[in-house]
């Protein structure tokens, strides 16, 4: 069985330092966490995703963070594996206008509390914002991490 497949952007500005815009899980397991509950904007590429990962990787974007993503250019930084067993193809972009004033992420249905017999709604994304790299590193799963420095090594190109 093949590993599953996902696609995210990552997009970038340069302030001070360099912020990136990555966004909080939603559902009741992240709800109280913070570092280690961060991530980029993902999803799995679909096999009818013809376009290819950069594609699904837009459409993702948009189903979490509620608009599209902004840039037109977009820079492969490869392909990074997750602690699940799924690897994650990042495009990043610079995006120094980018500032959304809602995030409004499409959601997920889960029966909560468990055993409960009662279904809800969760958001995919409950919040989303431009964080410091340094920051982001710490907020970001473990398994994303490398996603920075990744990027580091594509600025400094």
């Amino acid at each position: 069985m093949p590993a599953v497949r996902s696609a995210g952007i990552l997009l970038y500005r340069r302030r001070a330092a360099v912020e990136v815009w990555i966004a909080h899980m939603g559902g009741p397991f992240w709800a109280r966490k913070d570092e280690g509950a961060w991530s980029i904007p993902k999803g799995i590429v679909e096999a009818t995703d013809v376009s290819g990962e950069l594609a699904a990787a837009m459409r993702e974007f948009e189903e979490e963070i509620g608009s599209p993503p902004p840039a037109t250019e977009y820079a492969a930084l490869g392909d990074f594996p997750l602690s699940s067993g799924k690897k994650v193809a990042v495009f990043a972009a610079e995006a120094d206008g980018f500032d959304p004033e809602t995030v409004t992420s499409n959601a997920f249905e889960l029966e909560w509390p468990p055993r409960s017999g009662r279904i809800q709604s969760f958001p995919e994304i409950d919040d989303a914002r431009w964080m410091p790299l340094e920051l982001a590193h710490a907020k970001l799963t473990k398994g994303q991490r490398p996603i920075l420095d990744a990027l580091l090594a594509h600025l400094a190109r």
